[in-house]
């Protein structure tokens, strides 16, 4: 008895080495060559190499359409071409600020006082004196020159301006000053104009990101009073150019000629906006004299919060800030895939930044170089990917996601059949703390990546110092704010956006190699690291048999995010009985979907496979996704086409799961629940139907 329990230990033990060794999409013995492969191309990785390329790459401000940023974009162009990468530019003429113009910030009364507009020279910092650096300043600010009153409006959401109109504060003609955090900045400036305001200051408050966090730069990395968060205020209902929505901004000079509109036709901001630090906003909260904040918007300096600053404070804010056709360029290189050139799967990260950009984007940036260049190690042993892996390098990112925009929208066609996944690392080496958001398809293909590099400094897995329960990862919903979205949510490209974070001196002139040295990432060795999972990512999308999409996991997930939907609908519409046909359709995707990847390994292991027909089911598995592609567009824009995924357009960055609906939550609307129920269901059973498709297609080889 004894030795028939070993027996049957040995055989379960035995089974079980063989379900761990076997990766998705590959059969037993490819998984054997495979894992083989990885272990090579985690040798690659040249670890110092992302300290020298992210040294370079952020020498220099260097922001969209500036010499600085063409300088940026020849090293990119010099080192892939050096790795083997095939190259190529992508030129685009958008509608962009191309310099900060000029700004003046001053209290006028009671007392004139000009307001700090740029972070302060650290002494042992050279960076920090840089003779190119510019003031605080957001892209597609109006212009004007307003001197008026205050009036302070929290993070300034729909929610707080709701909130002072209902406590009777006039907005019209003031100057409305408002805290970062909560939402897109430009969204402050929207619902700003929207209520009537003459102009706009953003101000970092000590209480969210400041002295209350802890020690400030230089002692720590927590805003000091001087330092100051730029970006963009962009807030059309598309994304990309404001001039070509869905249509890319091809070079006027181009032989494709694309109508382009009148500035004057844009929603671009028509009112002066601008950043300030804490140091300058603490004066002129110093002499507010009106009715205390309601409670919650409290913020750090140590006064009480008004609402208004009363008659007797006039703060002057002018803003010059001219706009122009300006040329950005993306940078694309690709290592040619072996078998199927013409399967893409693409990983990006932009290159212009507000400042020297070192952990945003440049982390991200110099970590792909460091990729790129294993990737070509691999290739010159002959080792080359069955796929194509392109390692993208957007320009104009920071002024409304752009270049990758554009160049989606210019390539759609070949991205609807050809893109196997987007993989985005915007900032991707910004701290020690790994973490990622994903279609419910690539989430597992996270999570087994993570388990092949080790953790620096440390003896665990990425996956073990990630992981909260050794179990699974914690891995998010994507949302808005980077160049995933025109993929994602426009193309129905299944998308992730991943690597390491942490608390940065964001869009701040202090993000520089210096403080990433000192406070993002002493060792230097996060980059290698992201770079080895990055690149194990794609080995695996890119050499599996068959494309190793979680397609169980869409079941899972949507069933998880109809339930949270319904709960939200029955807070204000109790009688709701929930989204019933996209339910029933989701228990018969769950079945199918689980069949399916019950079958697979079994198939994989006959290997009976010929190219075309292998070409015929991953054509077929690239398809899935666009599934949730609904033509007529989002409720709120009609740019959004995904009805699985959309940033929240009254914030900006969050994510919205099932945006239509969610659309209707946001709003407290009851009339057109059913309409999207059936709109989901139809999504959901198209999905179900081209997974039994693929099913039956394996069943008849």
């Amino acid at each position: 008895m004894k030795k028939l329990l070993l027996i049957y230990l040995f055989l379960g033990l035995t089974f079980n080495l063989q379900a761990q060794s076997r990766l998705d999409g590959f059969s037993e013995s490819e998984s054997k060559t495979q894992t083989d492969l990885e272990d090579l191309f985690l040798k690659k990785v040249d670890f110092p190499s992302f300290k020298n390329h992210l040294k370079t790459i952020t020498a220099n401000p260097h922001t969209a359409g500036s010499k600085a940023n063409e300088e940026v974009r020849d090293y990119l162009i010099n080192v892939m071409a050096k790795a083997n990468l095939e190259t190529k530019l992508y030129p685009y003429d958008v509608y962009i600020p191309k310099n900060p113009g000029t700004s003046t910030v001053e209290i006028v009364t009671p007392k004139r006082q000009p307001l700090n507009q740029m972070e302060d020279i650290i002494p042992d910092n050279p960076y920090s004196s840089h003779p190119d650096l510019d003031k605080g300043w957001n892209a597609y600010s109006g212009s004007g020159d307003v001197t008026s009153e205050v009036v302070y409006a929290n993070y300034g959401t729909k929610e707080d301006f709701d909130k002072l109109e209902e406590l009777g504060v006039n907005i019209q003609g003031k100057i409305v000053l408002a805290r970062y955090g909560r939402n897109f900045r430009g969204f402050k400036a929207k619902y700003a104009e929207q209520y009537g305001a003459a102009g706009v200051l953003i101000y970092t408050d000590p209480k969210d990101y400041g002295f209350s966090k802890g020690l400030v730069y230089p002692e720590g990395n927590n805003y000091s009073e001087s330092a100051i968060q730029r970006g963009s205020v962009l807030t059309e209902t598309f994304i990309g150019d404001p001039l070509t929505p869905f249509e890319p901004a091809l070079p006027l000079e181009g032989k494709t000629k694309v109508k382009r509109l009148d500035p004057k036709e844009t929603n671009l901001h028509t009112i002066p906006v601008t950043p300030i630090g804490y140091g300058a906003a603490k004066e002129i909260i110093a002499l507010m004299k009106g009715k205390p904040v309601p409670s919650g918007w409290q913020g750090g300096l140590p006064f009480t919060y008004r609402l208004d600053g009363g008659p007797a404070l006039k703060v002057r804010l002018a803003v010059s800030q001219p706009k122009e056709i300006v040329r950005i360029n993306n940078v694309i290189g690709t290592v040619k895939g072996s078998m199927y050139p013409e399967d893409w799967i693409i990983l990006g990260c932009h290159y212009d930044a507000w400042a020297f950009g070192t952990t945003d984007p440049g982390s991200g940036t110099a970590m792909l170089l460091t990729l790129s260049e294993a990737l070509g190690k691999l290739v010159e042993e002959g080792f080359s990917p069955k796929r194509s892996i392109m390692i993208a390098h957007w320009d104009g990112e920071e002024y409304g996601v752009i270049g990758s925009t554009e160049w989606v929208e210019q390539m759609k066609e070949e991205l609807g059949s050809q893109a196997v996944a987007y993989l985005n690392f915007d900032g991707g080496v910004s701290g020690r703390n790994f973490g990622g958001a994903a279609a419910p398809s690539l989430k597992k293909i996270m999570m087994d990546a993570a388990k092949k590099v080790t953790y620096p400094d440390s003896s665990k897995s990425v996956f073990d110092s990630w992981s909260k329960d050794g179990k699974n990862l914690p891995i998010g919903n994507l949302g808005g704010g980077s160049d995933h979205i025109g993929f994602y949510m426009h193309t129905g490209v299944p998308s992730l956006s991943g690597g390491t974070g942490g608390k940065t001196l964001y869009h701040t002139n202090y993000d520089d190699f210096n403080f990433y040295e000192k406070f993002i990432d002493p060792s230097l060795k996060m980059g290698g690291a992201v770079a080895q999972w990055a690149g194990i990512m794609s080995l695996k999308l890119a050499n599996a048999t068959f494309i190793p999409y979680d397609t169980p996991r869409y079941a899972e997930d949507l069933r998880k995010h109809f339930a949270t939907a319904t709960g939200k609908i029955k807070t204000y519409f109790p009688e709701f009985t929930g989204f019933r046909q996209s339910e029933a359709a989701i228990q018969s995707l769950a079945e199918s979907t689980n069949s399916l990847s019950q079958f697979m390994p079994q198939i994989l292991d006959q290997g009976k496979f010929k190219k075309k027909e292998l070409k015929q089911i991953n054509s077929a598995l690239i398809q899935l996704e666009k599934s949730f592609i609904y033509k007529e567009g989002m409720p709120f824009g009609p740019w959004f086409l995904s009805l699985y995924a959309s940033s929240d357009p009254y914030s900006g960055y969050a994510s919205w799961i099932l945006p239509a609906i969610e659309y209707q939550i946001a709003n407290s609307k009851t009339e057109k629940l059913e309409h999207w129920d059936e709109v989901y269901a139809k999504a959901i059973l198209d999905l179900n139907q081209k997974i039994k498709a693929i099913h039956q297609k394996l069943i008849s080889q």
